[in-house]
């Protein structure tokens, strides 16, 4: 995987496994503090590294007037495993095919059928297939959560700061949030330099605007809801955080553990 996930990705996509179909970028935008466009750069960025890999519409079938929703536990020889899970998703009443890594009981399929000689119907063409069906069983019930460690709800705010990396010898590298109170925006990189604003070890390496990464320039300006990327040698201090901070951001909120997984 090529793609770091930040706080500003795990927020949409817990926004939208919670109702993608309900929720918009400029209503995640509003949560992030960013703009709609860079909301929706970052969702295109998340499909085209397949962590989105589709949405889907949870029905209840039941109400269809197709009563018979059904779950087959069968065993697919290993070496046969994803060929047999493509050709059972061309079963008619198939709806979810899971491949597990077990030996027995490695492919779980969901079906659904308009009666039991429907259902029956589906089962004899896995076996057909040569899958053992080990257990079958109606499904009363199905429900999905989002994948609460991204709910933002569940930890302190991430304020300004969307990411930290710790790199090698003690560098740093953060992703900054810029609020629109915050008294560096209307600003060029040349005027904050100017005014010391930022520490000497301290470069902005890049910044996101909407759908675009601009290349930092002595006459770039910082503009509300941009995603500045900094490094620094020494780390990135709070009081810089707080440049990029409203005013009244709390303590918690520019202050972050480094990701487990980063580089030594």
């Amino acid at each position: 995987m090529d793609y770091r996930l930040d706080e500003i990705d795990r927020l949409i996509l817990h926004a939208l496994m919670s109702d993608a179909r309900g929720t918009s970028a400029p209503m995640i935008a509003d949560e992030v503090s960013v703009s709609p466009g860079t909301i929706r750069n970052r969702i295109h960025q998340l499909e085209d590294h397949g962590i989105i890999t589709g949405y889907h519409a949870n029905v209840d079938f039941e109400q269809t007037g197709h009563r018979f929703t059904n779950l087959f536990i069968c065993t697919a020889p290993v070496p046969e495993r994803e060929r047999l899970s493509k050709l059972v998703r061309e079963i008619p009443g198939v709806v979810n095919v899971r491949e597990l890594l077990s030996g027995r009981g490695n492919l779980h399929v969901l079906t659904v059928g308009e009666d039991m000689n429907d259902v029956t119907r589906i089962g004899r063409e896995l076996s057909n297939l040569g899958l053992d069906i080990e257990d079958e069983n109606l499904v009363r019930r199905e429900s999905f959560e989002p994948y609460s460690p991204f709910n933002p709800n569940d930890r302190p705010g991430f304020g300004a700061l969307a990411d930290a990396v710790s790199l090698a010898s003690g560098s740093e590298m953060v992703e900054l949030v810029v609020s629109t109170d915050t008294p560096i925006v209307g600003k060029t990189l040349g005027e904050i330099g100017d005014d010391d604003l930022l520490d000497d070890d301290v470069l902005v390496v890049s910044i996101e605007r909407d759908d675009d990464i601009h290349t930092p320039r002595g006459e770039t300006t910082i503009e509300p809801d941009d995603v500045v990327t900094l490094l620094s040698r020494g780390g990135v201090s709070e009081e810089t955080i707080r440049l990029f901070a409203s005013p009244e951001t709390d303590d918690a909120d520019v202050t972050v553990a480094s990701d487990e997984n980063d580089e030594e």
